[in-house]
């Protein structure tokens, strides 16, 4: 190979090069641009899990999960899951539209005495599909 085919080689590497980072570029901004206008909800919790602390026997067993939908779309939270028959969980009924905020509550069963942890599934139709939330706790014996 002369000298002038080895630069007319390189050149034309150098030409493809340049469309082959170009090409990857248009890509990955057209990635980008189409995650920006994705319409999904989000849903931020102001805590994930709810700490009842040591509580007396029979105590009212209700607290709250408190989130706010910081998506751009609405959210319909489809089904609240809990590990275990002693918790009983409720959903907001309508959609949560995007800046709304809303709540899911629980209502752990206080009859047996001893410390707790169980877990709720939330499931739903936002960006995180399944969310774990805990709750902790311990029931105490009723002073007499």
């Amino acid at each position: 190979m002369n000298a002038t085919t080895f630069k007319h080689v390189l050149n034309k590497l150098s030409r493809s090069g340049t469309l082959l980072v170009a090409l990857v570029i248009g890509l990955s901004y057209n990635t980008i641009q189409a995650q920006s206008d994705e319409k999904i909800g989000e849903l931020s919790f102001e805590s994930e899990v709810v700490n009842y602390g040591t509580i007396a026997q029979n105590e009212n067993g209700l607290r709250v999960f408190r989130f706010t939908n910081t998506g751009n779309a609405p959210v319909v939270i489809s089904r609240v899951k809990t590990s275990c028959g002693c918790t009983l969980a409720s959903k907001p009924e309508k959609p949560v539209l995007p800046g709304e905020t809303a709540q899911i509550e629980v209502n752990y069963d206080t009859k047996r005495i001893g410390k707790f942890s169980k877990s709720l599934t939330v499931e739903s139709n936002a960006r995180n599909p399944r969310m774990q939330l805990k709750i902790t706790g311990e029931i105490i014996k009723k002073p007499s």
